[in-house]
């Protein structure tokens, strides 16, 4: 994939969130005495609140959930969780980043559903290579995103599609690279997964 290292530096959204602090009167104001509140406090521990396990209803839903990922992948379905390994926001990549999961996918034909990313395409109709995204957000790729969350999509020989907006289904085989998605200033990557696509719904 002849794609170039695209820096993206605009477009990101950064939302501030402003707390107000307000003095509540001495009327209401919690009466329990401070002695007590001291006991209180020494009983709960050192934090004032302890760590609960997972309810019942949760780890029902983590077991539903990863039953239905496990029969998704039986019919040779992949969603970018299925992608995802251990790395440090802004941390260097590594190879033994790499997790048995990750490697087991590689190699493999796959269906992997995502956004076709507009800002990375030389032409909107007759695409022969695109990035495929977790969501339509651009931070999904470039400086700070995820190596996860992108996946650099190639169509088989012969083979085009046409821009859309829409979520789109890509089948093809799915392949770890990780020599070929470097940015040339700094060798820093953009990019892991690649894949060579059969087709695009």
């Amino acid at each position: 994939m002849r794609i170039r290292s695209i820096l993206i530096t605009t477009g990101v959204c950064l939302t501030s969130f402003w707390y107000m602090h307000v003095d509540l009167p001495a009327q209401l104001e919690d009466p329990t005495p401070k002695a007590d509140k001291s006991q209180a406090t020494d009983a709960k521990g050192s934090s004032g609140s302890k760590k609960t396990p997972d309810s019942p209803v949760t780890e029902r839903k983590l077991a539903e959930d990863r039953k239905a990922r496990e029969a998704a992948k039986k019919r040779g379905e992949l969603t970018f969780d299925d992608l995802k390994f251990e790395m440090e926001k802004g941390a260097e990549f590594k190879p033994q980043m790499l997790t048995q999961a990750n490697k087991d996918i590689d190699g493999k034909v796959w269906k992997l559903r995502g956004f076709i990313l507009p800002s990375t395409l030389f032409s909107r109709t007759g695409i022969k290579e695109f990035v495929l995204v977790r969501d339509n957000q651009e931070c999904c790729f470039g400086p700070g995103a995820a190596l996860y969350d992108c996946v650099m999509v190639s169509m088989a020989p012969g083979k085009t599609i046409d821009y859309v907006t829409r979520i789109v289904t890509v089948k093809g085989k799915l392949e770890i690279d990780t020599e070929k998605f470097q940015y040339e200033d700094n060798g820093g990557h953009y990019a892991v997964y690649k894949m060579t696509a059969e087709e695009v719904k």
